[in-house]
């Protein structure tokens, strides 16, 4: 191909005219892309967020669907004051703009008031101790109940007068009294002391008031074991006189004779 020939070629209008279509369209698509990007994600458009706080459910549904928002439910409170279903929180807040179609998340109130486990601070803690872990949870407390027991230290935990032990759950709306020692022991638990050094004492011994010690009377010490292990004792005759020693078989007589022979 000479290079007239070439030249020529870019002479050509057909070729011009399919460069130019092509230019066209690529801009066309540019425009299109553009305009149609910013008509889908609403560019430069944007909707204050109402305010739906503390409404009910069905309320604030219909407000937003006004709005062109959207809602979703992504947790649940609970306040005493409030029915059930009503807003507690949203976001974003009220008050910001956003692009119609966004959603709304809320939390919701519950229609029950929550359960929340009791700790292990039940003859574990001391009274400021476990009025600072119960508390946190949000329970409310009652005036302490002082029973006899060691200062300060918990003993039990009492809701609508019956005993609750740890890992039982309670209503958060509960009144919590907590039975805590007075530092005073129970009369049951009274316990006697011995003095090791007064040792024991001899039951034939008495002390009398001047603190010296004396013989048992007669009546209450033991008569001594003989060596033949018979009982021995003496007969009085009428004048007076000692008969003799009267054995198991018999007793003598004045004459020495034995009863009975």
């Amino acid at each position: 191909m000479s290079p007239s020939e070439f030249i020529n070629k870019f002479k050509s209008k057909y070729l011009w005219s399919n460069l130019i279509a092509m230019a066209v369209v690529v801009i066309l698509l540019g425009l299109g892309l553009e305009f149609g990007i910013d008509l889908y994600t609403h560019h430069g458009e944007s909707i204050p967020v109402p305010n739906i706080i503390h409404k009910s459910f069905e309320d604030a549904e219909h407000i937003l669907d006004d709005a062109g928002l959207e809602m979703e439910v992504t947790d649940t409170g609970y306040i005493k004051t409030l029915p059930p279903g009503a807003i507690l929180e949203q976001s974003p807040a009220s008050g910001e703009r956003v692009k119609g179609g966004h959603v709304i998340y809320v939390t919701i109130n519950s229609d029950h008031s929550p359960m929340v486990t009791i700790p292990d601070v039940i003859d574990n803690s001391s009274l400021r101790e476990a009025m600072a872990k119960l508390t946190a949870l949000g329970f409310k407390l009652g005036a302490p109940q002082f029973i006899p027991g060691e200062q300060d230290w918990v003993y039990g935990i009492l809701v609508k007068g019956h005993h609750v032990v740890a890992g039982e759950k309670v209503s958060i709306e509960e009144t919590l009294i907590i039975q805590v020692g007075n530092g005073k022991r129970d009369a049951s638990d009274s316990v006697d002391y011995i003095d090791p050094a007064m040792g024991e004492s001899d039951p034939m011994e008495v002390v009398s008031e001047g603190g010296e010690q004396q013989s048992a009377p007669a009546s209450e010490q033991k008569p001594a074991a003989t060596g033949s292990g018979k009982d021995e004792f003496e007969v009085v005759s009428d004048n007076g006189a000692k008969a003799g020693n009267a054995h198991a078989g018999g007793v003598k007589t004045n004459g020495g004779k034995t009863n009975g022979e």
